[in-house]
């Protein structure tokens, strides 16, 4: 399958979305930017207090002159202090807000996209999204954030502060600025593009890494190592060599800005020797200017510094609004209160799916699942059995005709159909929060009424603290088959008029395979239900058996008309029995 990335969003839409989220904050926006404002400012006396200790001392004035100049030095600290911490924990918290309403919306997003979306990207896309992409935003906000406003207001004011001692010392300054600019801008046009390339490389690297690891028995079966080795390798080598170049442009940057750090100062200090020399500044004047344009080196170096992050944070930031930016999927239709609790027809007309354009999976389907009725799938592998499964469940829609479910498609049928296969998700957290996915105001009375239905409540009870026990991820681990009991009971809950079932029981090892089946037939009491077979017992049991060959149906009758026409399913029949371990 083609990868399709999601997608990254412009420049200027990344712009627009970031002041759509401060816009509701312009009060702390403000509040932190005058507190800024009073820090930087406070600060600014500390250069033209040294000055007039310099003239002081040159002057050969009494010692007892110094206390008055040294005492205000004192409280400058202590002032520009206690306003830049209250300064920057305003900026903070602001870009906090931002950031964590920003995590809400891609989650809240992400979680909507369409499946067939989110296959077609690979996880690893979303993945790097939703970690590396993350935390370069989160740590730019944390950071160099507040640290880029200080040293913008920093800048502004010490130019200001130049200009009030002479104009003369501002325009010596002012020499640096058009190397300073001229390295800013060189940075920034190879930056943006170079920084998105290596997040996009980043998702593809991860996502291989995926699909190798995720699939090693099939790659080692397949004798397939050195191949996805060699892709692995591709891909990582893409990775490195963008990362290198990054390191590249940093220090030619870095390079670049001593040349104006040191154009700035000698102006200023041949500026500053012409006037103290024609007696139009004092010594102390000239001292202030030059300690002003020495304290920019820190500002100036911050703020074009942080362009280094800025810039990685600005790639990382326009691929989380491009999933933001995704179009929501279409409401589901409720059913009308009078339909509700009704179990709908499913009515396949003429369905077609190609994952690839030109490469049909399934044919011309035509299929009809009756209500409650129980309709077993089978076929050899790669017959199209979890794709058609897949298209009923609303995860793809058909390439051609129609799939209808109580006058619905699938994608907009609410809560009408459930799915359930082989991979099931244990979130981290107590067993009955797990359970309560899927029935967010079920009872606890419920939940045991649930997991006795597929009988799991004996070694749910069983647990260490019951069905208060932790399980998942740092908790209790559940086995395959009780991971599968316990989707089994969230379909329960659910409570779904349509399931289906995608080889739900295949995880489980000839031992628990009756419990499973069991668990699975009370489940599915009452459903209109496909079960994609994985062993023929299953099929056997079911009220109409439908034979997938080559994305066509090439049978369908009940298990016993179905032996007895001696076709696809008697010869699948018969290779089963034959070998019960033998998977379909």
């Amino acid at each position: 399958m083609t990868r399709e990335l999601l997608p990254t969003a412009t420049p200027a839409r990344t712009r627009a979305a970031m002041l759509e989220l401060l816009r509701p904050h312009r009060a702390l926006a403000w509040a932190g930017f005058a507190v800024m404002v009073v820090a930087t400012s406070v600060g600014l006396l500390t250069q033209p207090l040294l000055g007039h200790i310099v003239d002081l001392v040159t002057g050969h004035r009494p010692a007892g002159t110094l206390t008055a100049p040294v005492v205000l030095l004192a409280l400058v600290a202590a002032a520009q202090g206690v306003t830049t911490a209250l300064g920057m924990s305003l900026v903070s918290k602001l870009g906090e807000t931002v950031l964590a309403e920003l995590r809400e919306r891609f989650v809240e997003r992400a979680l909507l996209l369409p499946l067939d979306r989110l296959e077609k990207a690979g996880s690893g896309d979303l993945t790097a999204r939703v970690t590396q992409d993350v935390s370069r935003v989160a740590e730019a906000v944390r950071h160099a954030l507040p640290e880029l406003a200080r040293s913008g207001l920093a800048i502004l004011l010490t130019l200001g502060a130049l200009a009030v001692l002479d104009w003369r010392f501002l325009v010596a300054v002012l020499l640096a600025v058009p190397v300073q600019a001229h390295t800013a801008r060189w940075y920034t046009s190879r930056a943006t593009p170079l920084y998105a390339k290596e997040r996009i490389a980043a998702g593809a690297q991860q996502q291989q890494l995926l699909d190798s690891i995720g699939g090693a028995a099939t790659v080692r079966a397949y004798r397939l190592e050195d191949r996805h080795t060699g892709r692995v390798t591709e891909r990582s080598r893409a990775a490195v060599d963008l990362t290198l170049r990054g390191v590249r442009l940093v220090l030619g940057f870095y390079s670049r800005l001593h040349v104006g750090e040191y154009l700035g100062l000698a102006a200023v200090l041949v500026v500053g020797f012409v006037l103290v020399r024609d007696d139009s500044v004092s010594i102390g004047t000239a001292t202030a200017a030059a300690l002003y344009f020495h304290s920019l080196f820190g500002p100036i170096n911050t703020a074009l510094v942080l362009l280094d992050d800025a810039q990685s944070a600005a790639a990382g930031l326009a691929r989380l609004v491009g999933v933001v930016d995704e179009p929501a999927p279409r409401a589901p239709q409720e059913p009308a209160p009078e339909e509700t609790g009704t179990v709908p027809v499913v009515t396949l007309t003429g369905v077609g799916h190609a994952y690839t354009p030109g490469r049909p999976v399934l044919h011309d389907v035509d299929l009809v699942l009756r209500p409650k009725e129980r309709v077993a799938l089978v076929g050899a592998s790669g017959a199209g059995k979890t794709t058609l499964a897949k298209l009923i469940a609303g995860i793809h829609r058909p390439t051609s005709g129609r799939i209808d479910i109580g006058g619905a498609e699938p994608v907009e049928s609410g809560r009408t159909v459930a799915l359930v296969t082989q991979e099931v998700h244990v979130f981290a957290g107590p067993l009955t929060d797990n359970l309560r996915l899927a029935g967010p105001g079920a009872t606890d009375g419920e939940l045991r009424e649930a997991l006795e239905r597929v009988g799991a409540l004996g070694w749910a009870e069983a647990l260490p603290d019951g069905l208060e026990t932790v399980v998942g991820d740092g908790g209790h681990r559940l086995t395959p088959d009780r991971a599968q009991q316990l989707a089994l009971a969230r379909l329960v809950l659910a409570d779904p008029p349509v399931a289906v079932l995608d080889e739900a029981t295949a995880e489980a090892g000839s031992a628990g395979a009756q419990v499973l089946e069991k668990a699975a037939d009370r489940a599915l009491d009452g459903r209109t239900a496909l079960i994609v077979a994985h062993r023929l017992s299953q099929a056997a049991s079911a009220d109409r058996v439908v034979v997938l060959e080559h994305g066509r149906v090439a049978e369908s009758g009940t298990h016993d008309e179905l032996r007895a026409a001696g076709g696809p399913y008697a010869a699948l029949w018969r290779a089963w029995s034959e070998n019960r371990s033998t998977d379909v």
